[in-house]
């Protein structure tokens, strides 16, 4: 979703409005003994465009804590209202090819040794996904904040004057796993009903395949996570825009049934390289207080400082065990 100022700062459902913190920039070097941060790669949400006010304020706070961060905003078209209609109407298996395409291309984010990745809602399954279909130039940390990992069982509400999402719901809900839709209309192609399962295995775009749920695994979607220094997982513990909340842990929640990462069969027989990444101490389930993308500027310099920076600086987090989480949001 969107990200928007609150007290402190920043993010919440809606258009982002926020003033940007001073100072440009800087591009990056990139030796392995250089203290020159890694470049941070941003992929925003539902409704929002890669050019807001508040976006940019999130990656001058990791400059800031990271003095010389290059980060650059992953965007399906340079016009910000395009690129914010992309965020409900496109194939993602296509935008996941354009985001990997321009970040292979960028002259200095291909020549980095690795990048980092944050991604905010729905961006955040999108990075997982660059991660494990190119990966090029590769991922050090990725930190997704309240992303559907697991899929969605209910579509949000729109604002009373909001149009492009009015429509894309409306699209959305007459059948979401018509052909149509599924090549079309970007939240329909990460929805998962555990009621309607075979369902989704035969007709989902996206979300079916990145999550090797289908009888042919992809090894090299597994390869690449196993890869990974850091897979940081934020759940917002009061989200009511995201439903079920919990599959911003990758858990499975069927009425009120929660069955967590760790005890389903994706992780058992490691079908993404989760428990592989997990073993080594890479997988961390985080939460962070408030609604869906309301977050401070504290909780992000701390993760910013924990999990992004240089190459030598080769933090990692604790892992955390994924408790069992009680309470659905509502959409």
């Amino acid at each position: 979703m969107a990200i928007r100022n609150q007290l402190k700062l920043l993010l919440t459902a809606g258009s982002l409005i926020t003033t940007a913190l001073a100072g440009p920039v800087q591009k990056t070097a990139h030796d392995d003994d250089d203290d020159t941060p890694l470049p941070l790669v941003i992929w925003h949400g539902l409704g929002d465009n890669y050019a807001a006010e508040g976006l940019h304020r999130v990656g001058d706070l990791a400059e800031a804590i990271h003095p010389g961060t290059l980060v650059y905003y992953i965007r399906m078209d340079d016009n910000t209202q395009r690129d914010s209609s992309a965020t409900f109407f496109g194939n993602l298996t296509e935008q996941v090819a354009k985001a990997c395409a321009d970040i292979a291309a960028h002259p200095i984010l291909a020549s980095a040794p690795a990048i980092d990745a944050l991604g905010f809602s729905q961006g955040g399954q999108f990075l997982r996904a660059y991660v494990e279909r190119c990966n090029n130039p590769p991922v050090r940390s990725l930190v997704t904040f309240g992303s559907q990992h697991n899929g969605i069982v209910k579509f949000r509400d729109c604002g009373t004057t909001d149009w492009v999402c009015k429509a894309a719901m409306a699209l959305l809900r007459g059948n979401a796993w018509s052909s149509y839709v599924q090549s079309r209309l970007v939240p329909a192609q990460y929805y998962r009903d555990p009621e309607q399962y075979d369902q989704y295995l035969d007709s989902s775009n996206f979300l079916a395949d990145i999550n090797n749920e289908r009888d042919i695994k992809n090894e090299a979607y597994k390869a690449n996570i196993e890869k990974l220094e850091n897979l940081v997982l934020y759940m917002f513990d009061e989200d009511t825009t995201v439903v079920p909340k919990e599959t911003a842990w990758f858990e499975e929640v069927n009425g009120t049934e929660i069955t967590p990462l760790r005890a389903r069969k994706m992780y058992s027989e490691d079908w993404l390289g989760l428990r592989a990444l997990d073993r080594k101490g890479g997988l961390q389930f985080r939460t962070a207080p408030g609604d869906h993308m309301q977050l401070e500027e504290k909780l992000l310099n701390e993760t910013f400082a924990e999990f992004f920076g240089p190459v030598k600086l080769g933090k990692k987090g604790v892992s955390q065990p994924a408790p069992a989480v009680l309470g659905d949001g509502d959409l």
